[in-house]
């Protein structure tokens, strides 16, 4: 598979600053595999390549600063994380290299993704300003954004921010197809549940 140009500069950016208002806990801090929910996706990240790898926490800063392992990676703290996921990407925008010209979003309680799917989405991106997955089931998370469009991430709102963008600028989108269903995020204790099934790990009460 072709690798994106040796000269572009690639950051990856992790959300971590969820409240989990829905689970209860912090579910950046959710036992999976051998450390926690963002330990995993964190060295996904970390695995893929990048230049650069900045991650926003929120929630739980303190305790999430305390109990995972953010080598490698630039912290950011987002303050306003209860204004949505939007506000977690403006925040880190300020900590992105000068040099980045390719932005990649990720989530942080999303373990599914892996490295190969987002080098095929850097790959298949050619130069275009926004990449998208498209699974079997719809568009899912990674999604690449060229530096043309980081003036609109700063604009977005809500947690719906990004999709809208993608909306908006649909004619400038690339589908990449991933083979599978778009990866399971986890909100509830039950998509805790489904995502350590999926991943054959023994049920932990969340």
């Amino acid at each position: 598979m072709p690798s994106p140009p040796a000269e572009s500069f690639v950051t990856g950016l992790v959300l971590g600053a969820g409240g989990s208002k829905r689970l209860g806990q912090p579910k950046q801090l959710l036992p999976y595999g051998d450390g926690t929910l963002l330990d995993h996706t964190i060295a996904t990240a970390r695995a893929c390549g990048f230049d650069q790898l900045v991650v926003p926490i929120g929630g739980a800063a303190e305790e999430v600063r305390e109990r995972v392992d953010f080598t490698g990676a630039e912290v950011v703290v987002n303050d306003s994380y209860g204004e949505g996921c939007s506000s977690s990407i403006a925040a880190a925008l300020g900590a992105v290299n000068q040099r980045c010209e390719v932005l990649v979003l990720m989530l942080g309680d999303q373990p599914g993704v892996t490295p190969e799917t987002v080098r095929a989405l850097l790959a298949a991106r050619g130069d275009a300003p926004l990449a998208v997955c498209r699974y079997d089931d719809g568009r899912g998370h990674p999604i690449a954004f060229h530096r043309r469009v980081f003036s609109q991430l700063a604009d977005l709102h809500g947690d719906k921010g990004v999709w809208r963008l993608l909306d908006e600028r649909a004619g400038d989108v690339v589908d990449v197809p991933v083979a599978g269903n778009i990866p399971l995020d986890v909100d509830t204790p039950e998509d805790y549940q489904a995502v350590l099934a999926a991943a054959g790990y023994t049920e932990v009460t969340a």
